[in-house]
């Protein structure tokens, strides 16, 4: 005796054996629209871990050895123009003999170029400086 899914009398009251795929398509169909919408974000083509930063308000103390360039690239400590390169790291390999080490923090204009900065940490680096900061102005409110 065979079994049917519809009886052969005509009644639509009958159960239908068959599992409904229509919600179980438009799920897929909807998951399948959220990961190609995601995943070309998600990837990159260079794989770099970032720093982690958090900014922290910083004093200088006046024991920390201020170096300032100038539009110029001129070299200043504190209020002194530095004469040439060499002296600046006479200077800080006296500042380096100090125990403890004071705080060398460098002020650079906005419209310095790079060269004076990069003068002044290759000297710090020849003396044995072991702390080096950057001081910056924070930006303004809202921008």
């Amino acid at each position: 005796m065979a079994i049917s899914a519809a009886p052969a009398d005509g009644d639509d009251d009958a159960v239908i054996n068959a599992i409904n795929t229509t919600p179980l398509v438009d799920v897929m169909l909807v998951l399948l629209i959220i990961f190609l919408i995601t995943i070309p974000v998600a990837t990159t083509s260079v794989a770099v871990e970032l720093p982690k930063e958090t900014v922290e308000v910083r004093e200088s103390k006046p024991e920390n050895l201020v170096i300032s360039v100038d539009k110029s690239n001129a070299i200043f400590i504190q209020d002194s123009k530095v004469a040439s390169t060499g002296a600046l790291v006479e200077h800080l390999k006296k500042v380096s003999a100090l125990r403890p080490q004071p705080e060398v923090q460098i002020r650079g204009d906005l419209t310095a170029q790079y060269e004076g900065v990069g003068k002044i940490l290759y000297a710090c680096q020849r003396a044995g400086i072991a702390k080096v900061a950057f001081i910056t102005e924070p930006p303004a409110r809202g921008g």
